[in-house]
């Protein structure tokens, strides 16, 4: 008998049931070198109390029983962006040279942006009347964007309705494993948003996604779940390479979601440096927009994505399909590698715009890179030829392999400004070149002059 039972239990593991019953407990491995290659995506923010201006959702928790009504109650009347036109949102994304979007189809208040049967506290019972994530992703997707979710398990007003304390992770009820009612509602949810809109690839789980990651992947088995199983860290960059895949999440001001006021932004050249320097080391970058409560995209936020889309314009094969090398930054460089190996990219951090000037010659001695003598350099978007209004100016890039590393001499020539006053980084294309371990031998001023 008990040879039977092993038996059975043996063609039950390689059986078709048998392995329908394991269930998956991590994304997809070529879905994740899938995700790393994106690079660079926009992250959104919006919810129901932007009409206040207020931090999202969080006003709620600790709040009064009063204003936890009113706000359940009144703020849904006010929420009309007639303004909202996501085809124009896509669009400044792409241009910008993102290629994911991940959206808060639900953030922590429980307010849902779609079209939902599980509560009336929806995106439907507004003046608006629409269903704001179906017209999101279907513009999105008709930009050849990748789709994002980002979605609470904590729900504020299923909270509020089951007398359950407003907070985050504080009680057990918190918990959709320990609270069978709100994984049942959260599983609802999740039903709803990976069936009714087409496929979505990313999905945003911000919060404790026991029970819910893999039941999105019964529906979804290629689903890449980022916050939840990857490093997600919110407004800092670590140190040092993490191990692959991360993303860093970052606002453009102070505050997610939209606010009017106190609310200093960063600037281009910040946001440019950002996404150099998680790129190097090997994370993605997903970069916050607060639409307004009208649908339209502060114009400062509009301005930044603007830079960062004249910057990628030129720049961007630095930044996507790359991986870092075992040294990512030396001083102002900082590298990537082509997942291929073939190229490497040197990108020129500049303090401001008179580090390295427009029609200027540079020098560099890139000791981590050992080159030969069919090593070639080029600057993206340059061609190297002329610098407009100068004649007879050499505007050649020179490249020499020696023993202290490549030396590179090349012309900073791309016109961006008409006052000439870009202050962004500069990509050198590296071709036939190697990272090289670098020895503790002593460098003599005979070396530096054979170099020159």
């Amino acid at each position: 008998m008990k040879k039977l039972l092993v038996i059975f239990l043996l063609v039950l593991s390689f059986s078709p049931i048998g392995n329908a019953q394991k269930q998956q407990v991590t994304n997809q491995p070529d879905r994740v070198n899938w995700f790393q290659d994106l690079g660079f995506g926009m992250f959104i923010h919006w919810n129901v109390d932007v009409t206040l201006g207020a931090v999202i959702s969080h006003s709620l928790a600790g709040a009064s029983t009063e204003y936890v009504e009113k706000y359940i109650n009144e703020l849904p009347k006010y929420f009309n962006p007639y303004k909202f036109k996501p085809e124009d949102w896509a669009k400044m994304a792409k241009l910008a040279g993102m290629k994911y979007v991940v959206f808060t189809a639900k953030h922590h208040s429980g307010f849902c942006m779609f079209d939902t049967k599980t509560t009336p506290f929806n995106v439907m019972n507004t003046p608006l009347k629409r269903d704001i994530t179906k017209e999101l992703i279907e513009a999105f997707r008709k930009e050849g964007i990748a789709i994002g979710l980002y979605f609470s398990p904590e729900d504020f007003y299923s909270f509020h309705k089951n007398n359950i304390p407003i907070g985050r992770l504080q009680l057990p009820q918190h918990f959709p494993t320990k609270n069978p009612s709100l994984m049942a509602y959260d599983k609802e949810q999740l039903k709803e948003l990976l069936t009714k809109y087409g496929k979505i690839d990313i999905l945003f789980i911000d919060g404790p996604g026991d029970g819910l990651r893999e039941y999105a992947w019964t529906i979804n088995p290629e689903l890449v779940i980022t916050r939840d199983l990857m490093t997600t860290p919110e407004q800092n960059t670590p140190d040092e390479p993490l191990p692959r895949p991360w993303e860093a999440n970052y606002t453009m001001g102070t505050d997610w979601q939209y606010k009017p006021t106190n609310d200093p932004h960063k600037s281009g050249t910040e946001i440019i440096n950002m996404l150099v320097e998680m790129r190097a080391k090997g994370g993605n970058f997903l970069l916050n927009i607060g639409p307004k409560q009208d649908g339209e995209i502060q114009i400062e936020q509009e301005a930044l994505l603007q830079e960062v889309a004249l910057w990628n314009f030129a720049n961007s094969e630095a930044i996507y399909a790359v991986k870092p090398l075992p040294i990512v930054r030396e001083d102002n460089v900082w590298y990537t590698q082509s997942n291929d190996e073939k190229y490497i990219y040197a990108i020129v951090r500049r303090a401001n715009w008179q580090d390295w000037k427009y029609g200027t010659r540079k020098n560099l001695v890139l000791t981590h890179l050992e080159g030969n003598a069919q090593t070639k350099v080029s600057i993206l978007g340059y061609k190297s030829e002329l610098v407009e209004y100068k004649d007879g100016f050499d505007a050649s890039t020179y490249v020499a392999p020696t023993s202290i590393g490549l030396v590179v001499s090349a012309v900073n020539g791309q016109r961006f400004y008409t006052n000439n006053q870009w202050p962004n980084a500069v990509v050198l294309k590296i071709e036939n070149a190697k990272f090289r371990k670098l020895t503790h031998t002593k460098v003599t001023q005979s070396t530096l002059d054979g170099a020159k």
